[in-house]
């Protein structure tokens, strides 16, 4: 087996089919160090520009996410650095990288499901993009691939559920309404007030 060969099965246990090739390729045409790490709570993926020392841009996604996921996170991170090579060192996320993911989305839209299309259209509908349509479509992604009971989040719940966060198992929350992209929830045991991400993971 090429070494080419190699790098492409392992993208194959993490990405979609039809999109090992041009992810392959794209990390090639840059000379991108790219690592697939364990599960991060406190983020999904992220990128690295070059610096002095360290001439290569550098990329990581989680590697326990569902292909279609995962493949989102990788284009977001790509994004990072097609701003930085268009735009030079502008705002994480400001309108230089909202137009390039919004170009990367649109110009692969073709690799995600098709029942997806209609959430991609969506989010890349306008700048800028708006954080509640962005996580529709993570949500709709992060059970692909997966047992549908694999990944249990807020807005799997109904209304005044209960349940404890997968990152904070020591406090049991209960929903009270929820607010654009976040439910208002309550700590009966102490009665503070949280608001709590719609997609944050909750145990089953």
């Amino acid at each position: 087996m090429t070494t080419s060969e190699r790098y492409r099965a392992i993208l194959a246990n993490h990405l979609p089919a039809a999109a090992v090739d041009w992810v392959y390729s794209y990390l090639d045409r840059y000379r991108v160090h790219f690592h697939i790490t364990r599960g991060r709570r406190s983020k999904l993926g992220d990128y690295r520009p070059p610096c002095p020392g360290h001439q290569c841009h550098e990329m990581s996604v989680n590697g326990d996410l569902a292909p279609y996921l995962f493949l989102l996170v990788f284009l977001h991170e790509a994004a990072h650095l097609e701003t930085r090579l268009h735009h030079g060192a502008v705002a994480p996320h400001g309108r230089e990288w909202q137009g390039e993911y919004t170009r990367l989305l649109v110009d692969r839209a073709a690799f995600f499901p098709p029942d997806v299309q209609p959430l991609i259209a969506a989010y890349t509908s306008r700048l800028p993009l708006s954080r509640s349509a962005g996580q529709r479509l993570e949500q709709a992604l992060r059970h692909y691939g997966q047992p549908a009971a694999a990944t249990l989040t807020v807005d799997d719940l109904a209304a005044g559920s209960t349940f404890r966060l997968a990152g904070r198992p020591d406090m049991e929350l209960r929903m009270l309404e929820r607010r654009r992209t976040r439910w208002l929830c309550v700590d009966d045991a102490t009665g503070r007030r949280y608001a709590v991400s719609a997609t944050a993971e909750v145990l089953p």
